[in-house]
């Protein structure tokens, strides 16, 4: 969440924010809870020093036999209590009102983004490989994972209902072989694995920026808590409420989890196949680092996804993400986007970005550098896909598929196969 001080010292500011995401605030709501709040504290801090005094002359009264006036000053002084008590109580249903409405309020987008309206205006940076010429009609990975015996639709539907899928056979091999891959890769490159829960209380959705904004997305399950929609919101939120050393920074990340959407408002999108589904599997990168390094950490997350993507020899673009299109925590993101042939396009596959502080103020997560500064600082936060694992096995089903409907196993991931090198239908 921002932080209310700049908010309320910064309005026009947070109105241009919110204009470049197509957003809005309710600046009115704003100021006259934060009014309120004000009012009822410098009341309270007036009441309180008239107390002292009173309390201060009721002894001096009651030593000078003036017991009248000194019950006087008596009764004044339990009035006071009282509306003190009174006006406590309404300052924190103000403050409460008031962080409600500002955790509302999205991040401010970094000033190097393009303004934009939708993701109609999207800037690529670059690109990475030549989408391949097929010699013959190529099948859509619907169609492959059927036939191949690697993906079973129907049953998934039967055993959950819609946008549920079963991987049998080599199509689970792949699958486990994608998230052991994506894992050993990121591990050699420094990032510490974890094995978190899927399951996360209220707190920890909150730490992240799911809830209260996006609480129709997400899967309810017993009590207040929630399967989590990427492994970001728990390995964010193991430093929650804690406060790290700068010699820790930065902190690298990673993590396999099966992810749960509810895709709220995703009606008639991509309803075919395993690109947009309820539940999915996903290695997660996240990162904690210092204000001044965040940036340089963005790209090199970004540039540890693109691996994956190379070391797989897949066709991708890497697109800046413009003002209008940018996630509601973060203030700068590169989405990558692997080709697929079944779209003759290219489709989103990992989505990296840097939250600044945003995250760090929801889930109280600080760091101290005596060195440089008095006191603690919020710590920026980072994350990226790297990668979601359904829609890489898409990728590759499309992208190695053969005349005859078999699959060619990408070299990087024959040692995890098993010596694999081609998916045929099984017997």
């Amino acid at each position: 969440m921002l932080d209310i001080k700049f908010v309320r010292e910064n309005p026009d500011a947070i109105d241009a924010a919110m204009a470049s995401r197509n957003s809005s605030w309710d600046r009115e709501a704003f100021f006259e809870l934060d009014g309120a709040r004000r009012s009822y504290i410098a009341e309270v801090e007036r009441l309180q020093a008239e107390r002292n005094t009173l309390s201060k002359q009721i002894g001096q009264l009651m030593k000078e036999g003036r017991a009248d006036e000194a019950a006087t000053a008596k009764a004044a002084v339990a009035a006071g209590k009282e509306r003190i008590a009174e006006l406590d109580e309404k300052r924190v249903r103000a403050d409460e009102a008031l962080r409600d409405l500002v955790c509302r309020i999205p991040n401010i987008p970094d000033a190097s983004l393009p303004y934009g309206k939708d993701d109609s205006e999207n800037v690529e940076a670059r690109r990475w490989g030549v989408p391949r010429v097929f010699g013959f009609e190529p099948k859509a990975h619907w169609d492959l994972g059927p036939d191949l015996g690697m993906i079973d639709f129907d049953r998934g539907v039967k055993l959950a209902g819609s946008r549920f899928y079963v991987l049998g056979g080599q199509g689970a091999r792949l699958e486990r072989a994608l998230i052991n891959f994506m894992l050993e890769t990121h591990a050699a490159a420094g990032f510490k694995e974890w094995w978190p829960p899927v399951i996360a209380n209220r707190d920890t959705m909150f730490g992240t920026g799911q809830l209260p904004k996006f609480e129709e997305d997400a899967f309810h399950v017993g009590g207040d808590m929630f399967l989590i929609p990427t492994a970001e919101v728990a390995l964010t939120n193991l430093h929650r409420d804690e406060t790290l050393d700068a010699s820790q920074l930065p902190l690298w990340y990673t993590a396999f989890t099966p992810c749960f959407r509810e895709e709220a408002g995703s009606a008639g999108r991509d309803t075919r196949g395993i690109i947009r589904v309820h539940q999915f599997d996903k290695v997660e990168m996240v990162k904690f680092a210092a204000p001044e390094d965040s940036m340089a950490q963005l790209e090199s997350m970004t540039a540890e996804a693109e691996t994956i993507l190379q070391l797989l020899e897949l066709p991708y673009r890497v697109v800046t993400l413009c003002t209008g299109d940018i996630g509601f925590s973060a203030c700068k993101t590169y989405d990558l986007e692997v080709w697929l042939p079944s779209y003759n396009s290219y489709k989103e596959i990992s989505s990296c970005s840097n939250c600044g502080d945003f995250q760090a103020r929801r889930a109280n997560i600080k760091y101290r550098d005596p060195a440089s500064f008095k006191g603690t600082r919020f710590v920026h936060t980072l994350n990226g896909s790297g990668l979601a694992v359904g829609r890489t096995m898409a990728a590759i089903m499309e992208n190695y598929q053969n005349a005859d409907g078999s699959i060619a196993v990408p070299e990087a991931l024959r040692p995890f196969m098993g010596g694999t090198e081609t998916i045929t239908r099984e017997a």
